[in-house]
Order: structure tokens, then C-alpha cells, then sequence
């Protein structure tokens, strides 16, 4: 992964580009302001977040060649990003994070945060990122940012991603220098070197990656040549999701190897189903996660249906809840590695 400054061109055409995505809605999250995942357009005119097919991999390959080519330890230094370019002066000490993604990738390099947006309806610190993320102050919410709040921290620098924050991009500029990534999930290895660029700490999350890209494809190894297929089946308010190649736990099973059904190897985020076709989610295992409220989600009228209860994976009781916290919404190396022990617990037989 190159993190080279890009001529005004290239960065030009990497904006144009990355602001087709911005009008996607959410990332692996809530979804506000998108529609469902069929791939059509909401009243507002905002695709489905879940379909992006080529622009997954594209917002993955931009992102690859944004950074700096400033040397260790030198500042100012020059940020190539999803907005532009941005001049920081210091070695930053007072950072805001404006998701959950951000918040793992800076707390994995030793950074506590002086604020924070979480994912609508969850005000909380995540869990696994509790012990090293300090005290942040809550800064408004993913899709809802609270400008006044972020101002009156004072900070030194603001990370975020282009498809949550772009309308707001100028007025954070004027706060403090603001680095955006073009999206959250997916591309989250080459969002963390980004991050990592921008706090002068690119060696550590080098390192960080390559031991964690290390224990995915020892994970692999351990599991044979006859791997087992799994299905990441998760409930949120109003619709169930497959999901797919394009996430982040998608690439999680991919750099592990582990197989997916056929109706998850899509370059998306992520397919609907319905109760009625539940019997998509058909897998040797069945990973579930549960987004928000659970009462608002359709669980219970999924699995009562007798084609769940028919399901492979149900029937050999192959059907785990996990963390949604990590598996789903932690963006980040710490949650991959933490999911990496949740497979590894699962299916590697004893």
C-alpha cells in the first residue's frame, strides 16, 4: 500500500470520484438517509450504501495512494486525502474521531482521543475499545455532528471519512486540520495507514496490519483444506442483511480463506433478505449480529420460520450470535484481531 502525495490532478479526479460515494448513505452502520438494499434510490436521490459493486474496490485502490511522503518525525507535513490536501503543522496530540472506525485505528496506535461520534442510538465508548480510548467527549453523533462541541475541544487534528461528513468538511477545516478518508468499512486497512500518516505513526500501524494479516492466514492454515462455509447474517431495524465481499468482515474471511455461499461473494456491502427467504443465509455456520434495538429488527418472525429451522447451520447448531460491536461495526485492527478469536473459537475444531 503506497502512501504517496498525489499531484493536484490526481487528487482532483479522486474527490470527483469519491463524491459519487458520499451519496451512498452509511457505511456498515445505520443507514441514515439510504434506502434499502434493492439499489434504488431513496426520495432524497441517495443510492443504497449496501450495492457500490466497483466503487468498493476503487475507494480501496484511491485511498492506497493518499498520505504523505514526508518523512518520520517531520513536521509540517502535507496529507493527500478524499477532500484535498491538508498542512499539519505538529505531531498531533488532540484528536477528534468522527466514527468508530477512526476511534479503533487511533487507539491502536496509542492515541486517546479527545472526542468522539458514535453510531446513532449508541452514546457509548465501544467495549473492546474502552480500556485504551481514555475519556473522549461525545462530539454529536455519526450522522449528526456537533460542530460547536468539536470547536470547543480545541483539537489539532479531525478524522473522519467523506461519505458521513462531506457537506460538513469546511466548516471542521476551520477548526483544526481534517483528514478524510472517502469511506468507512471496506477500505479499512487503507483508512488506517491514513489515519496513521496523519499522526506520524505509520511504521506502528504497518506492523500492527502485518501481524494481523499473519494470524488470519494462520487461521486458515489451521483450518484445513475442508473449510467450513459461513454466512454473516445480521438484523437491524427493518431488514436483515447478508453480508458480503465488500465489508469488513468480508475481508476478514477473505484473508482467512474461509469460503462464502455463492449469494455473498458479491462485490457489495451486503443483500436483503426477508423472512420468507431466509433460506439464503444456507451455510455450514451462521455468524448473527444484531444492529440497535433488537424489538425493531425482524428476528423473531426470521427464525421462527420453519425455513430457518431447516437451515444447515441451525440444524447442527451452527447458528452463534457474536459481537456486532466488533464483527460489524469495529472498522478497525483491534476488532479484526478480536474477531479473528472469535473464528478461531468457533471453528477450528479442538
Amino acid at each position: 500500500m503506497s502512501l504517496r502525495r498525489r499531484g493536484t490532478a490526481a487528487v482532483a479526479l479522486a474527490v470527483a470520484a469519491g463524491l459519487s460515494l458520499a451519496a451512498c448513505g452509511s457505511g456498515d452502520g445505520g443507514d441514515k438517509g439510504a434506502s434499502s438494499a434493492s439499489g434504488k434510490a431513496d426520495s432524497g436521490g441517495k443510492k443504497s450504501v449496501a450495492q457500490g459493486g466497483k466503487d468498493f474496490a476503487a475507494a480501496a485502490d484511491r485511498t492506497a495512494k493518499m498520505g504523505t511522503d514526508a518523512a518520520p518525525g517531520t513536521f509540517p507535513r502535507t496529507i493527500s486525502h478524499a477532500m484535498g490536501s491538508t498542512e499539519i503543522k505538529a505531531r498531533p496530540k488532540r484528536v477528534v474521531v468522527l466514527d468508530v472506525g477512526e476511534l479503533d485505528n487511533v487507539v491502536s496506535l496509542g492515541v486517546q482521543p479527545v472526542g468522539y461520534a458514535p453510531t446513532e442510538g449508541d452514546e457509548g465508548i465501544p467495549g473492546y475499545l474502552k480500556k485504551g480510548a481514555g475519556d473522549p467527549k461525545n462530539v454529536g453523533t455519526i450522522n449528526s455532528l456537533n460542530l460547536e462541541a468539536i470547536a470547543a475541544l480545541k483539537p489539532d487534528l479531525i478524522l473522519g471519512s467523506q461519505l458521513r461528513a462531506a457537506d460538513k468538511y469546511k466548516e471542521l477545516s476551520k477548526i483544526a486540520p481534517t483528514v478524510f478518508s472517502i469511506r468507512p468499512g471496506f477500505p479499512w486497512k487503507q483508512n488506517y495507514l491514513l489515519n496513521a500518516a496523519a499522526l506520524d505513526r505509520t511504521a506502528d500501524a504497518r506492523a500492527k496490519l502485518a501481524a494481523y494479516e499473519t494470524r488470519a492466514k494462520q487461521l486458515g492454515t489451521d483450518l484445513g483444506a475442508d473449510r467450513p462455509t459461513v454466512t454473516m447474517l445480521r438484523y437491524m431495524p427493518g431488514k436483515v442483511r447478508l453480508y458480503a465481499k465488500a465489508s469488513f468482515i468480508g475481508t476478514i474471511l477473505d484473508d482467512a480463506g474461509i469460503p462464502r455461499p455463492k449469494n455473498q461473494q458479491a462485490l457489495d456491502l451486503a443483500t436483503e433478505v426477508g423472512p420468507e427467504t431466509i433460506d439464503q443465509a444456507d451455510a455450514d455456520w451462521i455468524f448473527t449480529g444484531v444492529y440497535g434495538d433488537p424489538k425493531k429488527s425482524k428476528r423473531d418472525s426470521a427464525e421462527s420460520n420453519p425455513l430457518w429451522k431447516n437451515l444447515k447451520a441451525v440444524k447442527a447448531g451452527h447458528a452463534k450470535d457474536v459481537k456486532d460491536e466488533t464483527w460489524y461495526l469495529g472498522l478497525g485492527v483491534t476488532a479484526a484481531d478480536s474477531v479473528l478469536d472469535d473464528l478461531r473459537g468457533f471453528l477450528v475444531k479442538k
